[in-house]
């Protein structure tokens, strides 16, 4: 079930199909990489609320740097969603500033240094409260587009 759709400017709604989409810090879109299709909303506050929610929930499985947490993403959401590095790292600073993240430096695996990023007791406090804020947001958008 697809809770969110996305279509090109063209399409009806009743002809609606989902297609990958990806954060663009530029503008307030969501962006498919290939299509042309996207949806726009006057808030940008709804976008990066859903990008900080996404960070803090596969930060929940486990400490990760900025590029394992973007293919993380990626790959939970079965390449549908891709968060450009110009989305991400603001969002992570954010985060970290607001003390809903913890950072350290440590080598990787190709003996580089890397920043990875763990939740913090505040953070999953946070990530519990806006799961469900966001599960509620989501069943009233489906109850609406599957009204009759």
């Amino acid at each position: 079930m697809h809770i969110l759709r996305f279509a090109r400017d063209d399409t009806p709604l009743s002809a609606i199909d989902s297609d990958l989409l990806t954060f663009d810090n530029s503008t307030p879109i969501l962006r498919p990489s290939s299509t042309g299709a996207r949806v726009t909303t006057s808030s940008p506050d709804l976008l990066q609320g859903t990008l900080d929610l996404l960070i803090l929930r596969v930060l929940a499985l486990g400490p990760l740097h900025g590029w394992g947490l973007s293919q993380r993403i990626r790959e939970i959401s079965e390449d549908t969603l891709r968060v450009n590095q110009g989305s991400l790292y603001p969002a992570l600073h954010r985060l970290e500033g607001q003390r809903l993240l913890d950072a350290e430096w440590i080598m990787s695996d190709t003996f580089r240094r890397v920043k990875r990023y763990k939740l913090t007791t505040a953070g999953r406090r946070h990530l519990a409260r806006e799961t469900e804020g966001w599960l509620q947001y989501a069943r009233a958008v489906h109850l609406i587009l599957n009204a009759t």
